[in-house]
């Protein structure tokens, strides 16, 4: 099994993702799916301390602490994406409506014992002042925030309420724009058409004028093969901010070429593979099996590879572990159900 998860990551990392042709392969390569928001992993074979640059007069870089009063301005606030790569943190799924007091729990977790910088939420919690409680507790634990517009499954047009109260509320909160790097529509709009391409801009372009007086950029978190299905969507591509590409090797049932990004920043942040299965979560291959063992040797490879992913294009690739807990999505977490370590888990966030 070892020698399958190597193959495929070589594979990924080779991908045309990782060029800035914006070319459509006619091969696409699928890169999995799921039908719920719910499965993940993690992990890495030896634990060192990570190496330190010079920049942790930034947020959320490690080694930085939110002052005690919110600043006038984001300028000069921000970690400059070209040295933010390698591990980042963790997505992390909010469906539970999680209490502020799990939120600061878990994020003081993922800054603390992994060095997390970021959390990359995934799912909907639609309870109000939600996003509110998601953003003191970033702040108060010095972790960058992925916002979600989540659409789910289906042709539900509940993203939009979404939208919109995600919205407000970065504009509201005086402490949203100083946590929250970008905002996302997801998970998997394109894959799952719910919108097409051009309807995917038009709300791209519009979230970027709406959120430009406080700074924030806007993107779309999608299969590679979501873009290959629309034909490259390079209107899609053009219009976001960065590459939010979903990493799910498990479910691929073969690999050939990739889409292409556009020299944008790069994230990897439904990234991870499965210790278990279970319906909706299968392979597609009778080689790919899910193991915690797998599940630890696919975390570990990404660590191993950080000075590859270092050199891609626009400050290399930062990625999240998917997902937090198994409590979040069976068989993905680092942490199982019961709330213990599957196993040690402390990837490198510079190299």
């Amino acid at each position: 099994m070892a020698s399958l998860v190597r193959f495929l990551l070589f594979v990924f990392l080779l991908l045309g993702l990782v060029s800035h042709s914006g070319a459509y392969h006619p091969n696409p390569v699928r890169f999995g799916h799921r039908r719920s928001p719910r499965s993940k992993r993690v992990s890495r074979r030896s634990c060192q301390a990570p190496v330190y640059t010079n920049i942790s007069a930034c947020f959320p870089a490690l080694g930085f602490t939110t002052p005690s009063n919110v600043p006038a301005s984001t300028d000069g606030w921000w970690c400059d994406p070209v040295n933010e790569y390698a591990f980042l943190g963790f997505s992390y799924e909010v469906t539970a409506c999680q209490s502020l007091s799990q939120l600061q729990k878990e994020f003081a977790d993922i800054r603390t014992n992994f060095n997390g910088r970021y959390v990359r939420l995934y799912g909907a919690c639609d309870r109000e002042g939600f996003y509110d409680d998601v953003v003191t507790a970033a702040w108060d634990n010095t972790l960058g925030v992925h916002a979600l517009i989540w659409f789910g499954y289906g042709s539900s047009s509940k993203w939009g309420s979404r939208r919109d109260t995600l919205f407000s509320t970065l504009h509201s909160n005086p402490k949203a724009k100083f946590v929250t790097r970008v905002v996302q529509f997801g998970s998997e709009p394109l894959f799952d058409q719910v919108l097409s391409p051009a309807q995917l801009t038009t709300q791209v372009i519009a979230a970027k004028q709406n959120l430009s007086d406080i700074g924030i950029p806007v993107t779309v978190s999608d299969l590679a093969y979501g873009y290959q299905r629309n034909g490259g969507a390079q209107d899609v591509l053009d219009a976001i901010d960065s590459i939010n590409a979903h990493m799910l090797p498990f479910f691929a049932a073969s690999a050939t070429t990739g889409i292409t990004g556009t020299g944008k920043k790069m994230y990897f942040d439904e990234n991870g593979w499965p210790s278990i299965t279970y319906s909706g979560v299968k392979p597609q291959s009778k080689v790919a099996v899910a193991s915690v063992s797998n599940e630890q040797g696919y975390f570990g490879l990404l660590d191993e590879h950080c000075t590859d992913l270092k050199t891609v294009v626009a400050g290399g690739v930062g990625w999240f572990a998917h997902i937090y807990s198994d409590a979040q999505e069976p068989g993905y977490g680092i942490y199982s159900s019961s709330g213990k370590l599957k196993f040690p888990f402390a990837p490198r966030t510079s190299c």
